[in-house]
């Protein structure tokens, strides 16, 4: 009579889903198929040469593990996704406010604020304006260690630049040279708060959008 020998099963784990309830219902799949295995296993095993009962149980530990693995992400995604809807939640609270944040600002006729970051070496600096092309279409001679600077949005001539969108970026220099350029900080309106992925973005006045992460201070919004 010839004995049927099976091999021992290899357990895999399922492969990953974006849906919480697809990943449960592919492990129960799995582990109902894996039962199926070791039934099988068990029932046509050589009679004179039986598997080691330790073997089942390392198979069934290590089918269990996989398991536990998976409900764990899933369990993570769910918390991650909460997280997220709660902080935008706690974010809603920003829109109408001001954020001082390193982005393009709006300007519509009013001097807009700007705040450098100076560097320590600098003996001289100036502000580029750009407009929402980014093409340079001004620069400010500013102190090297001025904390603020006010861009009063008027051009050579004397006439107010159109509305729109301006981005600043501060050139230092030592001997001439330069040293450093860094992008400069405003005040910006917070219109809205948007959910994009994992990443919360604030959208400011004009839509210019940016991290949440990227904002340094929030104020009242001027009346």
């Amino acid at each position: 009579m010839d004995i049927l020998q099976t091999m021992t099963p290899t357990v895999t784990a399922p492969p990953p889903a974006n849906d919480v309830n697809a990943d449960t219902a592919q492990v129960n799949s799995d582990f109902e198929m894996f039962l199926k295995m070791l039934t099988a296993q068990m029932r046509y095993q050589d009679p004179l040469n039986p598997v080691d009962s330790t073997d089942y149980a390392t198979q069934l530990a290590t089918f269990s593990g996989v398991e536990q693995a998976v409900l764990t992400n899933d369990l993570l995604k769910s918390l991650g996704a909460q997280m997220s809807v709660n902080g935008l939640t706690d974010m809603a609270a920003w829109v109408g406010k001001e954020a001082r944040v390193a982005a393009p600002a709006y300007f519509d006729g009013e001097p807009i604020t700007l705040f450098p970051k100076n560097t320590v070496l600098a003996d001289s600096a100036e502000i580029i304006v750009r407009d929402a092309t980014g093409s340079e279409v001004q620069r400010i001679v500013i102190p090297p260690t001025a904390e603020s600077a006010v861009w009063a949005g008027v051009g050579a001539e004397g006439a107010p630049m159109p509305a729109g969108l301006y981005s600043f970026e501060l050139i230092s220099k030592s001997n001439q040279q330069v040293i450093a350029q860094t992008p400069v900080e405003v005040y910006s309106k917070v219109t809205e708060v948007r959910l994009e992925g994992a990443q919360t973005l604030l959208i400011l006045q004009g839509g210019a959008s940016v991290p949440s992460g990227e904002v340094t201070a929030i104020r009242g919004a001027a009346t």
